[in-house]
């Protein structure tokens, strides 16, 4: 007996709500999503950050241990000489198929020989055997 009239008071309810009644329902539901939404917004900003600043200070420390180490291992300047700057990806790895390492390594320096230009300024991608 009830149940009968709590559904019955909810469908009267319900249809006694008027246009006005439904818009301010609406637009306080979707504040609430988009409230909802900013919270996780700045949640989300905040951890980023957090974990960026931890992996700052993790850089920072590594860093000021590396240069710890560069300063407690002094070289004599004389011993040390400057370094010519290599090509733009020279510094990479060849991919060598059926060519030992030994031959790969003559063919690149005939190849810079033949070309008159230092073996650092040439890019080699792959060397491949032809059968």
């Amino acid at each position: 007996m009830f149940d009968n009239i709590l559904v019955s008071a909810a469908v009267e309810k319900s249809e006694d709500m008027s246009i006005g009644d439904a818009a301010v329902t609406a637009v306080f539901g979707y504040m609430v999503v988009f409230a909802g939404l900013v919270i996780l917004m700045i949640v989300l900003y905040c951890t980023g950050a957090y974990f960026k600043s931890k992996d700052a200070k993790a850089k920072a420390a590594a860093d000021a241990e590396a240069a710890k180490k560069k300063a407690a291992a002094p070289v004599a300047a004389a011993e040390t000489k400057p370094e010519l700057p290599l090509a733009p990806g020279s510094a990479g790895h060849v991919k060598l198929f059926d060519v030992p390492d030994k031959e790969a390594a003559l063919i690149m320096a005939i190849v810079a020989d033949k070309m008159q230009k230092p073996l650092n300024e040439l890019h080699f991608i792959s060397i491949k055997e032809v059968k």
